[in-house]
């Protein structure tokens, strides 16, 4: 680990920084798995709102 040493004896530790590397865009594969991740999560969201929807109105 990278340190310095400042003025009165001082250790100065500083993390080791990651390779910074050009981020690729995602596959087919990958758009297709995004796309049915998303409608999941959507069909999920919209059902527990659903569920509260009627939980709320039930008297």
């Amino acid at each position: 680990m990278p340190y310095t040493t400042e003025e009165g004896g001082r250790l100065n530790n500083f993390a080791s920084e990651p390779k910074v590397y050009k981020a690729e865009p995602p596959s087919r594969s990958q758009q297709r798995t995004y796309l049915i991740l998303g409608a999941a999560a959507l069909v999920l969201v919209g059902g527990l709102i659903a569920i509260a929807v009627y939980a709320s109105s039930v008297s």
